[in-house]
């Protein structure tokens, strides 16, 4: 079974904040969450962070859980620890896949992120993000372009994999 999300896909949100999940996604949720069977609900974490977080990062039970983990494994009464646990423990939702593959996004999270009629889903790697499509198109498409023009026009950057990029 998948252990990775996957591409990038646009969805349709409804009045009450529901939205369909992409198939392989949800197939990723299900093998990422340990207590997950054929007919039950797979279970998953939207985190939805600080202020200046623009989008939603959604993450496997499984991986969650490692997360928290590595967190307590911090120095209790460390800053850096009370603040991974206040931006990652604190500022989550814990949800789950309904009966029609949907998500439920609270009212909360969709103004946090100014969420209208539409979400962007894109992954990354072991989460997903859930972005307003506008939000996503003029920040982080401009972010990734901007990264790009330090390099060649004939970069190819699955180099970075073997440490051999320039620039």
């Amino acid at each position: 079974m998948a252990r990775r999300f996957i591409g990038e896909y646009t969805f349709k949100v409804d009045a009450k904040g529901r939205v369909s999940i992409p198939a392989l996604f949800r197939r990723v949720l299900e093998a990422g969450d340990p207590d997950w069977t054929d007919g039950l609900r797979p279970r998953l974490v939207i985190v939805y962070g600080d202020h200046r977080k623009k989008y939603l990062e959604c993450y496997t039970q499984e991986a969650h859980d490692k997360v928290a983990s590595q967190i307590e494994d911090m120095p209790r009464g460390s800053m850096e620890r009370r603040m991974l646990e206040r931006l990652v423990l604190g500022q989550s939702h814990p949800t789950e896949v309904d009966s029609d593959g949907r998500l439920v996004l609270p009212q909360k999270l969709r103004e946090k992120i100014a969420l209208g009629g539409e979400a962007f889903f894109i992954s990354s790697g072991d989460t997903f993000q859930i972005w307003k499509p506008e939000t996503y198109e003029s920040e982080e498409l401009a972010r990734t372009e901007a990264w790009l023009e330090q390099f060649p026009d004939d970069f190819d950057p699955l180099v970075l994999l073997d440490g051999k990029a320039e620039g």
